[in-house]
């Protein structure tokens, strides 16, 4: 028989786009790494005056994007951007992707590198009902944004909000902001945050180098 599974709610929900658009200036320049259908991308043409590209990897998502009239480019993050010039876009966006490539360090980098501010969003699995499903079941989570088991997950990495911090320091990256997700609400400075929210949204910069 197989134990209940405790479930997330869908990252992708109204609530999240909102919220990312929220952490964009009017008639930016924005690109946004794995864009899926475009969803995103023309929330922020329409609504937001932006210049706006796409980055996919799967072919059925670029047609969708295509039909939105979103202009989308085929390419695997983890080969890197190398045809895109620095600081050519004001933001750069990566919504639940990072836990899927690679190679997180290096598009992590490369978002900075094209663009001069990056919004990360991220599943949180310091999440106290995942927590609470593996001390009770012992299975490997299962959520409704991310439903696969363990033997056919896209995911190749799980972090907690305390593993995003340590990562964005090793790599002298700025955190202006982060925006825990719990109950489907961006929180600022919310109170125990890492067991509380299922996901995060992380308004990223290029650190200082040292001198």
């Amino acid at each position: 028989m197989i134990a209940n599974r405790y479930f997330l709610p869908d990252p992708k929900i109204a609530m999240t786009d909102e919220t990312i658009v929220q952490e964009i200036e009017h008639a930016s320049r924005v690109i946004d790494l794995g864009c899926g259908d475009g969803h995103l991308l023309g929330q922020l043409r329409d609504k937001h005056g932006c210049s706006i590209q796409g980055i996919e990897l799967e072919s059925g998502q670029i047609r969708e994007a295509i039909a939105r009239g979103i202009p989308v480019v085929q390419s695997d993050l983890d080969r890197g951007l190398p045809d895109i010039p620095d600081n050519c876009f004001d933001v750069a966006v990566l919504s639940q992707t990072l836990q899927q490539v690679r190679r997180p360090k290096r598009v992590l980098t490369e978002m900075l590198r094209i663009a001069n501010r990056a919004l990360v969003v991220v599943p949180n699995f310091g999440y106290w009902r995942i927590r609470l499903q593996v001390l009770l079941h012992g299975r490997a989570p299962v959520t409704d944004a991310l439903p696969y088991e363990w033997y056919d997950t896209p995911n190749l990495h799980v972090l907690s909000m305390h593993d995003f911090r340590d990562l964005a320091e090793q790599l002298n990256i700025h955190i202006l902001k982060e925006l825990p997700i719990i109950r489907d609400r961006a929180v600022e400075h919310a109170w125990v945050a890492n067991w509380r929210a299922h996901s995060a949204l992380y308004v990223l910069e290029r650190g200082q180098r040292p001198t």
